[in-house]
């Protein structure tokens, strides 16, 4: 047995987090959980209902799990199109930010109140764009890091540790879909059921290790660390950007990614759907003449208009006229260790 499955046993047996006796499968699998125990909240649209479940949740007590689910692959941005709060004595609140986009009166009867986040660095800036920031907060996802789970989803955690299996089939829909489905608002509902429940049970194994003092610590620094500054030369991160080596074609990786965000930015669409990063690191790598070379490289074929290939080959004409002294520099080497994913590859 490993480390993690010995914590997740203890857990189980000695928190009480797992699901009631008479609810435990015989086969000891996970506990679908289907429903949330108060049925599906009503999606809070209005400044009225919002306003009920601003005074319903300052009267709650206890901490509050928030979660929000934005629309990557699908919109320009990483807004929020639906935040989930639960809290006791509130229940389950289904808010949507495009008929409320401020919600600064809801983090206003929040502060003070420690919030319980699944990974929270990746909701917080959507949630501070619509009012909403925690003084204090419980990361489930890091909790689950540092007490030593390799699988740190919220499915693998609430599995591992409470015994329950959540439905995670529309983790990736468009979430700016209106109305939104009822199955979508189940799934988005049961997201905040059990993070209280995951929240004590993680706590108490972090102070059995004696590792919850440096999870606060942790959780004190995403709290209080300030919005992340605008990243510098975004377009290097374009996918496949290692086979660019010259600078000419970084320019037209640079002229293609600025073109498409502005498109991408004026019609609201996920940049990938207006340009593969795949046919503008093909473009940089040919640098092509004219349209009809630029129209036999992948990503730029028959569905792709004459308007649509005029506009990308003016970006790379653009990087084709730059003077020598123009064109980007080859990046900078990394100041910082390596990302985890390449510590197999890199000391």
């Amino acid at each position: 047995m490993t480390d993690a499955q010995e914590t997740a046993a203890h857990l189980r047996t000695t928190t009480g987090g797992g699901p009631p006796d008479e609810e435990v499968s015989s086969d000891g699998l996970p506990i679908p959980l289907l429903e949330p125990r108060e049925g599906i909240p009503p999606v809070v649209a209005d400044a009225e209902a919002l306003a009920e479940v601003v005074a319903a949740f300052a009267a709650g007590t206890g901490p509050v799990a928030v979660d929000a689910e934005r629309a990557s692959g699908y919109r320009y941005g990483q807004r929020a199109y639906l935040v989930q709060l639960r809290r006791e004595g509130a229940g389950s609140a289904l808010i949507d930010p495009v008929g409320c986009p401020d919600l600064s009166a809801l983090g206003e009867a929040l502060s003070g109140t420690e919030w319980i986040l699944h990974a929270a660095t990746q909701d917080l800036p959507c949630l501070r764009e619509i009012g909403m920031a925690p003084t204090t907060l419980f990361d489930t996802e890091l909790a689950g890091r540092l007490a030593g789970f390799p699988r740190v989803g919220l499915g693998a955690m609430v599995e591992s540790v409470l015994g329950y299996q959540l439905e995670k089939g529309h983790s990736a829909v468009d979430w700016s879909t209106r109305p939104l489905p009822e199955p979508w608002l189940r799934y988005a509902a049961l997201d905040v059921e059990l993070l209280v429940d995951l929240r004590d049970a993680l706590e108490k194994e972090l102070d059995r290790q004696g590792k919850l003092e440096w999870a606060r610590q942790e959780f004190d620094a995403i709290a209080s660390a300030p919005p992340a500054p605008p990243r510098k030369d975004p377009w290097r991160r374009t996918s496949g950007m290692h086979k660019v080596r010259r600078r000419r074609q970084m320019a037209v990786v640079r002229e293609l990614w600025e073109a498409r965000d502005r498109i991408a930015q004026r019609r609201d669409v996920s940049p990938g759907k207006v340009l593969g990063d795949a046919a503008i690191v093909e473009a940089a790598l040919a640098v092509p003449a004219n349209v009809h070379a630029l129209s036999a490289l992948p990503g730029y074929g028959q569905r792709m208009g004459r308007r649509q290939l005029d506009q990308w080959m003016a970006a790379v004409e653009r990087a084709k006229a730059l003077p020598e002294s123009e064109l980007p520099q080859p990046g900078a080497a990394p100041s910082g260790p390596p990302p985890p994913r390449s510590w197999a590859d890199k000391d």
